[in-house]
C-alpha cells in the first residue's frame, strides 16, 4: 500500500522560511516523480515543483528562485524548501508520486496516481 505522508507546514511572517517533507512508502520511491502541488480554497491544484524521476527539477514560475526541491532515495524523502514567502504562498501544499507520467504531463495533477493529505502553508503578519 502506498502512503505519502507530509510535514513540515505551518504559519509563518512575509519573507520567512518553512521546509516541508514527503515521506513514502509502499514504492520505489527512486523510480519515480514525485511533484509538489499546492491548493487554496476555491482554487485549482496548482504545480509548484517537481523532481522528475530523480533527474530533473521543475519549478513553478510563481516560486521560481525562492522554492528548492530536493529528494533523498535512501529515506524515501521529498523536500520543499521554502524561502522568502508571500501571503500568496498560502495554500494547503500537497505531494503526489507517478511512476508512469512523461516529461509533458508533469505539470498536470491528473497524471499522478498517488497523493499524500496535506499540510497547510500559512503566510500572514
Amino acid at each position: 500500500q502506498v502512503q505519502l505522508v507530509e510535514s513540515g507546514g505551518g504559519l509563518v511572517q512575509p519573507g520567512g522560511s518553512l521546509r516541508l517533507s514527503c515521506v513514502a512508502s509502499g514504492l520505489t520511491f527512486s523510480r519515480y516523480t514525485v511533484t509538489w502541488f499546492r491548493q487554496s480554497p476555491g482554487s485549482e491544484r496548482e504545480f509548484v515543483a517537481s523532481s522528475f524521476r530523480g533527474t530533473n527539477t521543475y519549478y513553478a514560475d510563481s516560486v521560481k528562485g525562492r522554492f528548492t526541491i530536493s529528494r533523498v532515495n535512501a529515506e524515501n524523502t521529498l523536500y520543499l524548501q521554502m524561502d522568502n514567502l508571500k501571503p500568496d504562498d498560502t495554500a494547503v501544499y500537497v505531494c503526489g508520486a507517478s511512476a508512469r507520467l512523461i516529461l509533458s504531463t508533469v505539470r498536470r495533477s491528473d497524471a499522478y496516481e498517488y497523493w499524500g493529505q496535506g499540510a497547510q502553508v500559512t503566510v500572514s503578519s
